[in-house]
């Protein structure tokens, strides 16, 4: 029954990591900003994406080097409107893996700041740092 039910899921595991990649590629998502993170307990950083990419309809999280586990995502739109994420599903991202999307606030707002709550796991000695990218969908004028 265990073997059973671990090999559900690990499929569902691999599914879910398969359409996170997809989406990925369907050429509307693209990198806003990148940070390295240190492995601490805990910590959080923010994060001003560039210039010209702030004006996207949802932003997620992926890792592109280490372990990061997200606990919450802020963001800071540019007339000051403020919204927290918290993290979907697992949480724990490993290379290659990005969070859910979330939905920004407001059809016309420009993306100012995103602060980012985690924890980074992971080995010191190999890596150092874990690296991660956020990544925007493009809004539909």
């Amino acid at each position: 029954m265990k073997s059973k039910t671990l090999t559900i899921v690990f499929l569902l595991f691999g599914i879910i990591f398969q359409s996170n990649a997809q989406s990925d590629n369907d050429g509307n998502w693209i990198v806003i900003a990148k940070k390295d993170v240190a492995y601490k307990k805990g910590d959080n950083d923010k994060i001003t994406p560039y210039g010209s990419e702030r004006n996207v309809s949802k932003i997620k999280v992926k890792c592109t080097q280490g372990t990061l586990k997200l606990k919450k995502v802020h963001v800071t739109m540019d007339d000051g409107t403020k919204k927290e994420y918290s993290a979907k599903g697992v949480g724990v991202l490993n290379k290659g893996m990005s969070s859910f999307a979330f939905d920004l606030p407001g059809k016309d707002k420009k993306l100012k700041t995103i602060e980012i709550e985690y924890d980074a796991v992971g080995n010191v000695l190999l890596t150092k740092r874990a690296k991660v990218e956020i990544l925007g969908k493009k809004r539909k004028d």
